[in-house]
């Protein structure tokens, strides 16, 4: 049975890029029966306008040729997400958070009614049933600090769509001490369990 990776880089790096090279020996961790999706969010997004945000809450059946056609690129996003078993983050930490280019990813697919419904008992995420790991690189701010407003809010985005079987492949800190921190990372990746 083949496995649907969505593989999601927002580094602006191509070369270079630790997030990115952890992200290639993670993938290179699963077998030949596996099916990569890439989106790459640093070739850039859009980000949300009245336009956009107009179609969203305009009921389908409702909305104009127009209205579908701004929502064109978000359903397509969407889409991959549902066609994925798991989902690999490669996320570098941009002045405290998460890059812009990702954040405009999250915004495209965080839609009330498709990937979140609102219930009495609060938002409930509909895209269950999925794994996904994050390959984390920052240079000063170490993970979980109270500097860090990037893995905290990937948690909790992820689980407010149903994501909730989240892992973390840290390379924090790599100012501090860069050999060390990459070969603690890589140790990481080669603990994942990947039958899982």
């Amino acid at each position: 049975m083949t496995h649907t990776i969505l593989r999601i880089d927002a580094s602006a790096r191509r070369t270079g890029s630790v997030s990115r090279d952890l992200l290639d020996r993670i993938v290179s961790r699963f077998g030949d029966d596996t099916t990569v999706i890439t989106r790459d969010p640093a070739e850039g997004l859009p980000f949300l306008n009245e336009e956009w945000v107009g179609a969203t809450f305009t009921p389908s059946e409702q909305r104009s040729a127009a209205q579908n056609d701004v929502l064109s690129l978000s359903d397509t996003l969407i889409e991959e997400v549902k066609a994925a078993d798991t989902l690999l983050f490669g996320i570098p930490m941009y002045n405290f958070g998460v890059p812009a280019t990702l954040k405009a990813w999250i915004d495209q697919i965080a839609r009330v009614g498709v990937t979140f419904r609102y219930t009495e008992a609060g938002p409930v995420g509909q895209l269950t049933g999925k794994r996904a790991i994050v390959a984390f690189a920052s240079g000063g701010a170490k993970a979980g600090s109270e500097f860090d407003f990037a893995t905290g809010y990937m948690r909790h985005m992820l689980a407010f769509i149903g994501i909730t079987d989240v892992e973390f492949v840290l390379a924090d800190g790599m100012s501090i001490d860069a050999e060390g921190t990459i070969a603690a990372a890589l140790e990481q990746v080669e603990k994942l369990d990947i039958a899982a």
